[in-house]
């Protein structure tokens, strides 16, 4: 199967190879046909297996063929995204899909100067990529009009539901074009997403690439079951022995990932850090850094945990494994881009067994001990709070915005694994569960 086979203008056929892109991953191959007859979509993939292509192509192959320009503030295809990196990566894919047509595509997240965004969007543009919150913003300085948006695409849409954008969407709903074309994908599929794609779409047809909640299986995992106090010793002890590489290291909280990422550059790592505290200047060239190889060690919260693509990075470290179980997944499909290797290393302590269980549950499968024996999991023992690292409400720096009011809804519908092996060294023996966090 290649792109030619999947109907798409031999003009975008020649922009993909030019990028070196010849051959559509499974998600593609399933989504992009049904798209380009015009049915809605329910995706189902892991970060990492080319949605955007899925949804972008087949939407540019049909502004292409129509030829229309878009009226002033209007807009003919809204992509909506939880957080700004997510939204900017999608942004840059277009962009470059688009290459030498009239087409225009156009990003509106927080953290940017929104007077320059209302400009931007007066002429009217093909595609938007958004967050919701900024968009909301931009609605209601009539900077924008979606009466004329025909496609709607709800990129991650689960991790959408986790922080809190589900008010956001009743409101931007109402606001489109009735007879429209909407696409909806996702890494899980709880069950208030069935019941978003119930609201939004319209006999979808659902496509699957990889099993919702499992991990792509070229991803080496490993725990070490180490006492909250040790951990930092043995994270530099670890990235010590790669220092060439990148690695990707995730903390629970936005002040926890500052304090471990002065650390590793007080013992000569060239470290960077990005959470809801940092400023979008600061976040973007940070990650710029971390790609360029300048960089090889980021330290982030859950906000670079979905959706972006560094192919190099060889190495996920959780040094404080997620509250939600399939943040995890999403985490460490950050290495084994594009069919390479790479590693997942958990760092866990007395008071994160929960999480771990949990983690193992949903994808069906134990990882394998690296050093340490398991804690105990004690009686009335329960989850750590969630550290709020994530930042994707309004100021805290994910999609900037999402969580307003609008108690309006949308109106009609839319036109196994190794057994665990117990090593030595790391956390020590067993313990009680008080963290030394």
């Amino acid at each position: 199967m290649d792109f030619d086979m999947l109907g798409l203008a031999p003009r975008l056929i020649n922009i993909l190879k030019e990028q070196g892109i010849v051959e559509p991953t499974p998600i593609q191959t399933q989504a992009i046909p049904h798209a380009m007859n015009g049915r809605d979509v329910m995706g189902l993939a892991q970060t990492g297996t080319g949605k955007t292509a899925a949804f972008g192509l087949p939407m540019i192959h049909a502004l292409l063929k129509a030829g229309v320009k878009p009226n002033p503030k209007a807009v003919r295809g809204l992509i909506l995204a939880p957080t700004r990196e997510l939204a900017k990566q999608i942004a840059e894919n277009l962009t470059a899909y688009t290459k030498g047509s009239h087409l225009k595509v156009a990003l509106v997240v927080g953290g940017a100067g929104i007077v320059a965004q209302t400009k931007r969007l007066a002429g009217g543009v093909d595609l938007l990529v958004a967050t919701p919150g900024r968009l909301i913003d931009l609605l209601d300085r009539r900077a924008v009009r979606l009466d004329e948006t025909i496609y709607l695409v709800l990129d991650e849409a689960d991790q959408m539901l986790d922080m809190g954008f589900i008010h956001a969407l009743r409101q931007i709903a109402p606001l489109l074009a009735k007879d429209r074309q909407t696409m909806m994908f996702s890494a899980t599929m709880p069950k208030l997403m069935s019941e978003l794609a119930g609201t939004y779409l319209t006999d979808p047809v659902r496509v699957q690439a990889n099993p919702p909640g499992q991990a792509v299986k070229k991803i080496n995992q490993s725990v070490h079951f180490v006492a909250q106090a040790a951990k930092t010793d043995l994270l530099i002890e670890l990235l010590d022995k790669h220092r060439d590489e990148l690695a990707l290291v995730f903390g629970r909280t936005k002040h926890g990932c500052e304090k471990l990422y002065n650390v590793l550059e007080k013992k000569g790592f060239a470290a960077a850090s990005i959470h809801g505290n940092k400023s979008q200047g600061q976040r973007d060239r940070a990650l710029a850094a971390f790609k360029s190889g300048k960089v090889r060690v980021l330290v982030a919260t859950d906000v670079a945990a979905r959706g972006l693509d560094i192919p190099d990075v060889r190495y996920v470290y959780n040094y404080d494994l997620p509250n939600v179980a399939e943040n995890y997944v999403h985490r460490i499909g950050r290495t084994a881009r594009a069919g390479a290797d790479g590693s997942a290393v958990a760092l866990v302590a007395p008071d994160e067994m929960i999480e771990l269980k949990d983690i193992e549950k949903a994808m069906k499968e134990t990882i394998p001990v690296a050093s340490g024996r398991e804690w105990e999991i004690q009686p009335g023992q329960k989850k750590r709070p969630n550290g709020g690292g994530g930042g994707g409400r309004r100021g805290a720096g994910g999609g900037g915005g999402g969580n307003r009011g609008g108690a309006q809804r949308a109106g009609g519908k839319p036109g196994g694994g190794a057994k665990r092996r117990n090593g030595g060294g790391g956390g020590g023996g067993r313990s009680r569960s008080s963290s030394a966090a």
